[in-house]
C-alpha cells in the first residue's frame, strides 16, 4: 500500500505536535470515524493559550468531520485559547466556512425565548419604525407628485393608462358580481322584517342608502385591495429582487415616478368609477330580489329610491373612494419596497400589504362615519339662518 493510500485510510485523530502549542489533525475526518474523533477531542487538555491546529495531514473530510473540527475550535476559543488553523486544503476551508455560516443561523434560531413584555416591546418598536418609514414614503411620494404638478411633462401617461385598465376595467366583472349578490342578500334578509310591518316599499331605502353610503365603496375598496394592492406589492418586490429598481436609479429614472405615482393616480380615477358601477349593480340586485320576494314593481322601487337617496349621500360614498385608493396604492407600493431576502419574501410582503390595506380602509371608513355623524349633529343643533 502506498503512503497516500495509507494516509487516506487512517482514521481521524488529534495528536500533540512537536511543540506545546501545536496540535496535529490527522487522517479521515468523516462520519465513519466520528466516535474516535469525539474521544480524541474530549481528551485534549492544552496548557498554552496560543494554539496552532496543523490540518496538513487531513486526508478526507465530510460534513460531520467539518462540524466536529468547527466545534472543537469553538470550544477551545470559549476556554480562552487563541486558535489558528494551518495547512488546510481549499475545499476543506470552503466546507468549514459553510458550516460556520449555518452554525450562526442555528444559534440565532436557538436563542432563548424572550418574556412577554420583551416581545410586546419588540413588536411595538417594529410598528413604530414601520410607521415612521411609511410616513417618510408618503412624504417622498408627495414631493414627487409636486414635481409632476410643476412639470406636467414628467407625467408618464402610458403607465397610468396601463394601471387604469388593470385596476379599473379588469376589475369590473368581480366587483359587479359581488355587489350584485350583496344587494340580493340585503333585500332577502330585510324582506321578512319589512313585511311584518307592512313596509315593503321601504326596501328601496334599505338597499339604496346602505349600498350608496357604506357598503358599495367599502366592499369595492376591499376587493381592489386584495386584487390590485397585492399585485402592486408583488410587482415591486419582484423588480427589487431582480435588481431592476437599482437599474432604474442607475439610468436616472425615479422609481416613484415610474412605479408609484402612476398606480396612485390610476387608482384614484378607477375606484370612484368602480364605486358608481357597484352602486348600480348592488341596487339592481336588490331591486330584482324586491320584485321576487316582496312584489315591489320596478317603477315603484325606482320612485322610492329617488326619494330615499339624496345627492349628499351619493357624494359621500363616492368621496370616500379616492381616499381609499390612495391608502391601497401607497401601502401596496411601500410594502414592495420593504422587501428583504429572496423570493420567499414575495408572499410575506403581499400578505402584509393586503392585511394593512383592508385594516386602514375599514378604519378610515369608521372615521368618516364618525365625522359625518358629528357634522349632522352640529347642523341640527346649530342650523344656518
Amino acid at each position: 500500500m502506498s503512503r497516500a493510500a495509507a494516509t487516506e485510510a487512517m482514521p481521524g485523530d488529534v495528536q500533540p505536535g512537536a511543540t506545546a502549542g501545536e496540535l496535529n489533525c490527522l487522517g479521515s475526518w468523516t462520519l465513519a470515524t466520528a466516535s474516535r474523533l469525539e474521544r480524541s477531542i474530549l481528551e485534549l487538555r492544552p496548557a498554552v493559550n496560543e494554539l496552532v491546529l496543523d490540518a496538513t495531514a487531513i486526508s478526507a473530510m465530510d460534513t460531520t468531520g467539518g462540524w466536529l473540527l468547527h466545534r472543537m475550535v469553538g470550544e477551545l476559543e470559549a476556554q480562552g485559547h487563541r486558535v489558528r488553523l494551518h495547512g488546510m486544503r481549499s475545499e476543506f476551508i470552503a466546507l468549514m466556512d459553510l458550516i460556520g455560516s449555518r452554525s450562526v443561523q442555528s444559534a440565532t434560531r436557538d436563542m432563548p425565548r424572550r418574556g412577554l413584555f420583551a416581545r410586546h416591546g419588540a413588536n411595538a418598536w417594529r410598528l413604530l419604525v414601520a410607521s415612521i418609514g411609511f410616513l417618510r414614503f408618503i412624504g417622498e411620494s408627495a414631493v414627487a407628485l409636486a414635481r409632476w404638478v410643476a412639470h406636467p411633462r414628467r407625467i408618464r401617461w402610458l403607465p397610468v393608462l396601463h394601471n387604469l385598465q388593470a385596476a379599473g376595467c379588469n376589475a369590473l366583472p368581480i366587483t359587479g358580481l359581488l355587489t350584485f349578490l350583496l344587494g340580493i342578500v340585503i333585500a332577502y334578509q330585510g324582506a321578512e322584517q319589512l313585511q311584518r310591518f307592512g313596509a315593503s316599499v321601504y326596501v328601496a331605502d334599505l338597499i339604496g342608502l346602505s349600498m350608496v353610503r357604506e357598503l358599495s365603496p367599502l366592499i369595492t375598496a376591499i376587493i381592489v385591495a386584495g386584487r390590485s394592492g397585492s399585485a402592486y406589492t408583488a410587482q415591486i418586490v419582484t423588480m427589487k429582487i431582480t435588481e431592476e429598481i437599482d437599474a432604474l436609479r442607475t439610468i436616472g429614472i425615479s422609481p416613484l415616478d415610474l412605479l408609484v405615482l402612476p398606480k396612485v393616480l390610476a387608482l384614484m380615477i378607477a375606484l370612484p368609477l368602480l364605486t358608481v358601477y357597484t352602486d348600480v349593480m348592488g341596487i339592481l340586485g336588490g331591486m330584482l330580489m324586491a320584485r321576487a320576494q316582496l312584489g315591489v314593481s320596478f317603477s315603484t322601487f325606482i320612485d322610492r329610491l329617488h326619494e330615499a337617496i339624496s345627492l349628499t349621500s351619493l357624494f359621500i360614498g363616492i368621496g370616500k373612494a379616492p381616499v381609499f385608493a390612495v391608502i391601497i396604492a401607497l401601502i401596496g407600493c411601500y410594502q414592495g419596497f420593504r422587501v428583504t431576502g429572496g423570493a420567499d419574501s414575495v408572499g410575506r410582503q403581499t400578505t402584509k400589504s393586503v392585511v394593512q390595506s383592508i385594516f386602514l380602509v375599514i378604519l378610515t371608513d369608521a372615521l368618516f362615519s364618525i365625522a359625518f355623524s358629528r357634522a349632522r349633529e352640529q347642523s341640527v343643533l346649530h342650523p344656518r339662518r
